[in-house]
């Protein structure tokens, strides 16, 4: 009773053990639950439906809860928002349904791994002699002192690799033996993995190259198009400013004209025929009569840094005989060149086309600067005259390098390379002339100016200072007495003194070419000799002798002065100390040099310009000749040579001009 009292059965449940249903393979939960369960789970459903549908089965009607249930369900079909999700679900696809039930990154992962069936198929096959282990190991070559100090260690990797065999049989000396073999062709065989290794980096460096060529290739073009666009918004700016001083100078002949007095209050122009001069001056001048300002360009084209060196950029036919001289004033700026056809030509050398000619001279010009705007001409007629090409008439067209296609017939191109250059319209350069020194008694040969003194060589053996601001000769230097003076200052000190420079070449200029720095100025003569005078003094500072034939070109920087002559040597003097810091020799005689920061460009009467590079010490060949076949005839020699920023303009003896990339 004590057990009985003290395990008291739960209320409302029975403590006899419950009958158990056989359970099969496909039995389910329900059919473990009691017998009592599921009596109370049919009667909840039975009073749920009895509850919605109304009345029990066997009862006919519906009651009024079913059918305001039905209502219900009616008004929410209607619904516009249930209507369109059932049409979208009705419209989605299973593979739609599978999608939404996968995250967006899941996709992504599957999108990035998948590989079709094409890439499968083409998968190459591991057929390298080499594997990875022996390129690593080719990679990292073993030291010998580290080879001795972990050799059993090596030995031991060398037999888990199966590269030795176990033989404790052999005699030491084969043995050594063996293993040095083993040891060379181990060598060899890493050799060989090295070198495989290097020929595939040198076949990616070479297509990398290739890649970056065409790179280098694709933003030049785009270089050369922005420049392009460059010169044509300059010239589009230039337009809008001209026609700004016109509106105002309209403007000012209207005031003008206002302030005028009026003609019919005066009795004596009563009838309207007579118009007093002062009111004629006055009036506004014809549009045509306008001259267009030229100005220099803003910005400065840099295409001809980036070309291959020796590319040629243009070539113009400029004369019909032999160039004289030349020069320009910046890259794809303006250039002047002169023959001996009598005839000054001003060229535009963005657009290759000719501005104008500059007439004055009775004679072929000799000698020839450009600076800035400014031009200093030298004729044969032994007179010098200034022009400032800022006056001229010239509107740039175009900029474009090797235009193909059509273009006007404006008289300032050439229709036919063959034939004789037409003459531009004369009334371009009327206005540029701005006055002309006249001093010498025979040919000026050579001139050079800066700044507000220009100073000019002549056949008749004298050199004159000029000033540009008063236009006036205001020194004389006679290049005879120079050498009069020396000689006999040597002859006093010293009786076994000889000359060493020639007998001065008839055929030669007298004064070959000068320069001149504030009151330093720089003479090579036909006498062989290079005199450094000055110009503040009128004295010969400094002879420099070494040439053995007439000095044809000269230049000079802070340290160095580069002087060729017709000895076919070129001479490199060192200013401060005098003596030659060095000299190159060539096949024929120099007859034009200069020098920029870099290169040094000289004519030595061939087809080619002879440049060398200062920064390498090399030697090399650039212009028309370069490249040219035997079977193409004799190339014309090239006479004169200009360069400025690796921009390089040469003349030649047929009267052709080249353009090229230096």
């Amino acid at each position: 009773m004590a057990t009985d009292r003290g395990v008291s059965p739960a209320r409302g449940r029975s403590i006899s053990p419950r009958p158990m249903s056989p359970i099969d393979d496909d039995s389910s939960i329900i059919d473990g639950l009691p017998t009592r369960q599921l009596e109370a789970f049919g009667r909840k459903v039975t009073a749920t439906a009895g509850h919605l549908i109304g009345a029990p089965l066997g009862e006919g009607g519906v009651s009024q809860h079913y059918q305001t249930a039905l209502g219900d369900l009616h008004r929410e079909l209607r619904r516009p928002m249930l209507q369109r999700s059932v049409f979208s679900f009705a419209q989605t696809t299973p593979r739609d349904m599978v999608r939404q039930r996968i995250s967006v990154p899941e996709i992504q992962h599957r999108a990035l791994t998948f590989l079709p069936d094409d890439l499968l198929a083409n998968i190459p096959e591991d057929n390298n002699v080499y594997s990875l282990f022996e390129g690593f190991q080719a990679s990292m070559p073993e030291d010998e002192q580290q080879r001795r100090r972990h050799g059993g260690r090596g030995l031991r990797g060398q037999k888990l690799l199966g590269e030795a065999e176990d033989d404790t049989n052999l005699p030491p000396s084969l043995e050594k033996l063996i293993n040095e073999r083993n040891s060379m062709n181990h060598r060899l065989e890493m050799m060989g993995v090295r070198k495989h290794m290097c020929a595939a980096e040198i076949h990616e460096i070479d297509n990398k190259i290739a890649n970056l060529n065409t790179m280098r290739k694709m933003v030049l073009d785009r270089l050369g198009s922005l420049e392009m666009e460059e010169a044509d918004l300059e010239h589009d700016l230039l337009d809008v400013d001209n026609k700004l001083e016109d509106l105002q100078e309209e403007l000012e002949d209207a005031a003008a004209l206002a302030k005028a007095p009026s003609m019919a209050s005066s009795p004596d122009t009563a009838s309207g025929e007579f118009m007093s001069e002062s009111i004629y001056e006055k009036l506004p001048t014809s549009p045509k009569s306008k001259r267009r300002r030229v100005t220099k360009r803003v910005t400065m084209p840099i295409l001809h840094e980036h070309l291959e060196p020796g590319s040629k950029i243009r070539e113009l036919p400029a004369h019909n005989d032999v160039i004289t001289a030349l020069d320009f004033d910046v890259p794809w700026g303006t250039l002047v060149t002169s023959a001996l056809d009598d005839t000054v030509r001003v060229w535009d050398l963005s657009a290759g086309r000719c501005i104008g000619l500059l007439e004055g001279h009775l004679s072929s010009v000799r000698c020839l600067q450009v600076e800035d705007n400014i031009v200093a001409t030298g004729s044969m007629d032994a007179s010098i005259r200034l022009w400032d090409l800022s006056k001229a008439e010239y509107a740039p067209q175009d900029n474009r390098i090797n235009k193909e296609g059509e273009e006007e017939d404006d008289g300032l191109t050439f229709e036919n390379s063959e034939d004789a250059p037409p003459p531009p319209p004369p009334t371009i350069m009327q206005d540029c002339p701005l006055f002309s020194l006249e001093a010498h008694m025979d040919e000026v040969t050579a001139l050079n100016f800066r700044g507000d003194t220009l100073v000019s060589g002549s056949a008749d053996k004298t050199l004159r200072q000029w000033d540009l601001v008063k236009g006036r000769c205001v020194q004389t230097l006679d290049v005879l007495w120079a050498a009069a003076q020396a000689s006999a200052a040597l002859n006093a000190n010293s009786s076994q003194w000889r000359q060493t420079g020639r007998l001065p070449d008839a055929e030669a200029d007298f004064v070959g070419a000068l320069q001149v720095f504030d009151a330093a100025l720089a003479c090579g003569t036909a006498d062989g000799m290079v005199r450094l005078w000055d110009l503040r003094s009128g004295q010969v500072h400094r002879s420099l002798v070494g040439h053995t034939g007439p000095v044809t070109c000269l230049q000079f920087d802070d340290v160095h002065l580069v002087t060729g002559s017709l000895d076919r040597s070129i001479r490199i003097w060192d200013l401060r100390t005098g003596s030659i810091y060095d000299a190159y020799a060539y096949d024929r005689p120099v007859t034009s040099m200069m020098f920029d920061e870099r290169r040094i460009v000289s004519a030595a009467g061939e087809d080619v310009v002879k440049v060398y590079d200062k920064t390498d010490g090399r030697h090399w060949n650039c212009g028309p000749g370069v490249g040219a076949d035997e079977d193409a005839g004799v190339l014309s020699t090239i006479e004169m040579v200009r360069i400025k920023d690796g921009y390089m303009v040469e003349g030649r003896k047929n009267g052709m001009i080249g353009v090229w990339s230096c």
